[in-house]
This record gives structure tokens, C-alpha cells and sequence, in this order.
């Protein structure tokens, strides 16, 4: 919690900055490009969180990766961050960089989770659920797929949750029919 704390502080500076110098959609697509190294490559987290390796050598890996890549604003965080023996709260700052970003932009975060993968005409109706439910103009969806679902959809919008689903329309059906009306209980 602590460490949240202290990315989102980052992350509101680091936003700021970009607003200001008109780089805020390269700055948001080199933090969705941290964010996937550090999902893709378990190694590269473990040497980023690693009290072992010095700080010097962690600066030097994330100059050859993303020197060529990214933003000058971008290394700069990066650079601040290292210095200041900071490296570990880097895939935080960068996943809280992209919620700050929807945030900032309007856009509506949704996950759906069906029983098979939607097409684009079902994930269009779903779309358009979640900008009348979140009232955002823009929507991000996540979408999952849970073959025990047995059929239908559950979607999460913010604290709101539709659940659609077969599977707990039988639960719900499966309670109704363990109380019977009809037999007077001790």
C-alpha cells in the first residue's frame, strides 16, 4: 500500500509533465510497453526488485532496453527513479500511468467475462452497455473467457456487477427449489 502511495505520486508528476510538454500519448505507450516487459519477462522483474544487484547496473539494463524506445520524459522518471534507489516501484508506476491516462482521457475500464470469445458485434452491444452504465464516452473492455459459466456473461463496470450467467441463474434456481412452502419444518 505504501509503495501505491508513492507510485501515484510519481505517476501524477509524471503526468502533469507530459500534458504540459504535449507528449502524453508517448509517454502512455512507453509505460504499456514497461508494463509488458515486466509481464513477459519474469527475469527482468526479478532484477528490477533485487536488493543484490547495485543500483548502477539496474540503471545501465534499462538505458540498453529502452534508451532507443522511449521518450526523453520517460528515461527521465527512469532516471530519477534509479538514482533514488527506487527501481522496484517501476512496473507500479507504470500500470498506475495507464490508469491515470484513462482516468485523465474519460475512458471507462470494463471486464466481461463469457463462456466462449466474443465477436465484434457482441463486443459492440457490451460497449455500449458499459458508456450508458459508466457514462464515459470511451470504453477499455477486458475481456475473459470462463467455460464454466455454462452460457451468458458477467461484466464488471466500476462497483457495478451484471451477472448474466447461466451458471448462476441454476444456483439461483437450485435455492428457490430447496425451500418448499409446502412442508411445515420442526
Amino acid at each position: 500500500m505504501a509503495d501505491l502511495r508513492v507510485a501515484s505520486r510519481y505517476v501524477k508528476s509524471l503526468l502533469g509533465l507530459a500534458v504540459e510538454q504535449g507528449v502524453l500519448e508517448q509517454v502512455h505507450q512507453d509505460m504499456l510497453l514497461f508494463s509488458k516487459v515486466c509481464d513477459e519477462n519474469h527475469d527482468f522483474l526479478s532484477m528490477l526488485r533485487s536488493p543484490v544487484i547495485r543500483h548502477e547496473k539496474k540503471r545501465e539494463v534499462l538505458d540498453r532496453i529502452f534508451s532507443a524506445k522511449v521518450n526523453k520524459l520517460t528515461m527521465a522518471i527512469i532516471d530519477i527513479l534509479t538514482k533514488k534507489n527506487r527501481e522496484p516501484l517501476l512496473p507500479t508506476i507504470a500500470k498506475e500511468f495507464h490508469n491515470a491516462y484513462n482516468q485523465f482521457n474519460g475512458i471507462g475500464k470494463a471486464y466481461v467475462t463469457t463462456t466462449i470469445s466474443m465477436d465484434s458485434q457482441l463486443r459492440s452491444e457490451i460497449e455500449s452497455i458499459v458508456k450508458k452504465l459508466s457514462a464515459k464516452s470511451s470504453v477499455e473492455l477486458h475481456e475473459k473467457v470462463d467455460s464454466s459459466l455454462i452460457g451468458g456473461f458477467i461484466l464488471n463496470v466500476g462497483d457495478q456487477q451484471i451477472d448474466a450467467s447461466i451458471k448462476s441463474k441454476l444456483k439461483a434456481l437450485s435455492l428457490r427449489f430447496s425451500e418448499n412452502h409446502y412442508v411445515k419444518e420442526f
